[in-house]
């Protein structure tokens, strides 16, 4: 089954998701350069902050706590101090481009946390051959939204289906560290690439780790807490059961719903 993350600052969202199954809690004080990035788009820019890795701490009991740091730069030695301080389990590393801002990043972790790399940007992509060779690297995480916008291309689903992704997954595979792709909403859920065919696409390419997607449970829309309550309950839920179905399936189906998942995304794209 996936490691499933979601992204939070309030404690109260936290517990709901941890005793519905979500692996990770998922603070993002990742801030620095992401307007200039995606302005004016739909995106998620969270802005949160080490008092919210150490309220989390405080209150999670089963799920691991997640933090995704700013991009590397003359702060990030307090910057990642702080954050293992206030208890952080995983430290992700976003934007980075060479193996130096790697080297750097793991040096300032010091193996007092696990490490997480986020693959977000088309120089990564082609740095990725020497960052392998690193040592201290736990885990990849292929970020999709900032890597098609690097990469000049319509959506981020295109990378699923022009052999971008393929291409990152197999050179990965080859050192063992575990790795996920972008994010998931629910299975059952309208959305203009269901959810169905996205976990699909995790398990005919043997990641281990997705995000819970704004579409999964979006909480400035959703207020009451008993209906988030319901929402991710049933959400992990059909999730779940359509990975215990993915994972009884040979590859020839895989084969077939990529095919299927390639002429939807160039649909949307037309």
């Amino acid at each position: 089954m996936l490691q499933l993350f979601y992204i939070t600052k309030r404690p109260e969202i936290a517990r709901i998701a941890e005793d519905a199954g979500v692996d990770r809690i998922f603070v993002d004080m990742e801030y620095i350069g992401k307007e200039l990035r995606q302005p004016k788009m739909d995106t998620v820019k969270n802005r949160h902050t080490v008092e919210d890795v150490r309220n989390l701490r405080s209150v999670l009991q089963k799920a691991k706590l997640l933090v995704r740091v700013n991009p590397i730069g003359d702060y990030s030695e307090q910057e990642i101090n702080e954050v293992v301080a206030a208890g952080a389990d995983y430290i992700m590393l976003p934007m980075w481009k060479t193996a130096e801002d790697v080297r750097r990043f793991l040096h300032y972790v010091g193996g007092r946390a696990k490490t997480m790399l986020l693959l977000e940007t088309d120089e990564a992509r082609y740095a990725l051959d020497e960052v392998l060779t690193l040592d201290g690297i736990d885990e990849i995480h292929i970020g999709l939204n900032d890597l098609y916008l690097s990469q000049h291309k319509h959506m981020m689903f295109e990378l699923l289906v022009d052999g971008t992704v393929d291409e990152l997954v197999s050179k990965i595979k080859k050192t063992d560290i575990p790795f996920g792709i972008g994010g998931v909403g629910a299975v059952g859920i309208e959305l203009a690439v269901p959810a169905e065919y996205v976990l699909t696409e995790h398990y005919r390419l043997g990641s281990s780790m997705a995000i819970l997607a704004r579409a999964f449970c979006n909480t400035d829309i959703i207020t009451d807490l008993n209906e988030v309550k319901d929402t991710f309950i049933s959400g992990v839920r059909a999730n779940r059961e359509y990975e215990a179905f993915l994972a009884a399936q040979d590859a020839e189906y895989f084969n077939v719903k990529h095919e299927e998942l390639k002429k939807l995304i160039e649909g949307l794209i037309k």
